[in-house]
C-alpha cells in the first residue's frame, strides 16, 4: 500500500497575501503493474510557469515531463525479491501514455532499463538502491542525490526494505534523440 505523503501547496489570496491552498495527502498515488508506487506531487507544462488554482498533482501524466515542463513525484520501489514474475516483467512494459518520451531496449541487462527526455534530480529519502547504467552500477543510500542527464538506467532494489525516492524531472532535449 502507498504511504500517504503530506503535500502542502502555497499560493496567494485575492489580496496577494501568501496562503496555504492545499494541505492533505497527495491524492495521486498509483500502484504500477511492476509493484512500484508512484505518487505524483505536481506537474508544470511550461517554463516559465504560473501559479495554478487547480491541483496539478491530481492528473494523469507519463513518466517524462513536457519539453519545457517539470514533474515532481515520489517513488516507492519494493525489494526485487518480493515482486512476482509478472511484476518483474512489467518493469519493462508500460502503457502508451506512461511510456511517452521514454526509450527502452528489450535486450537490456535489466527489464527496467530506460532513459527519458529530461534532466532528473533524484534524492533517496529512505532505504537503499542500486543504480544500473550501461556498464556499471552504483549503490545509493538515504540522503544520496543523483543528477541524471537523460542517461540509460534502471533501479534495482536488492535489499529487503522498500526504497523511497523523490524525483524532480525537467523536460530537456537529449543527445540520443535526433
Amino acid at each position: 500500500m502507498p504511504r500517504p505523503i503530506r503535500r502542502v501547496v502555497t499560493g496567494h489570496d485575492k489580496n496577494g497575501k501568501a496562503v496555504i491552498t492545499m494541505d492533505s495527502a497527495a491524492p495521486n498515488a498509483r500502484l504500477r503493474p511492476n509493484g512500484l508506487v508512484s505518487t505524483l506531487m505536481w506537474v508544470t507544462d511550461k517554463s516559465p510557469t504560473a501559479e495554478s488554482a487547480s491541483d496539478e498533482g491530481n492528473r494523469e501524466t507519463g513518466i517524462t515531463p513536457p519539453l519545457n515542463g517539470t514533474i515532481f513525484r515520489i517513488l516507492e520501489i519494493p525489494p526485487e525479491s518480493t515482486r512476482t514474475a509478472d511484476q518483474a516483467h512489467a518493469a519493462g512494459v508500460g502503457g502508451a501514455d506512461l511510456d511517452k518520451g521514454l526509450e527502452r531496449d528489450p535486450n537490456a541487462r535489466h527489464s527496467g532499463m530506460h532513459h527519458t527526455e529530461s534532466i532528473d534530480y533524484a534524492l533517496i529519502l529512505d532505504g537503499e538502491i542500486d543504480m544500473l547504467l550501461d556498464d556499471s552500477e552504483t549503490h545509493l543510500k538515504t540522503g544520496d542525490v543523483v543528477i541524471m542527464q537523460g542517461t540509460y538506467h534502471a533501479w534495482a532494489n536488492r535489499t529487503n526494505k522498500t526504497c523511497m525516492m523523490a524525483f524532480i524531472l525537467v523536460g530537456a532535449t537529449v543527445p540520443w534523440k535526433k
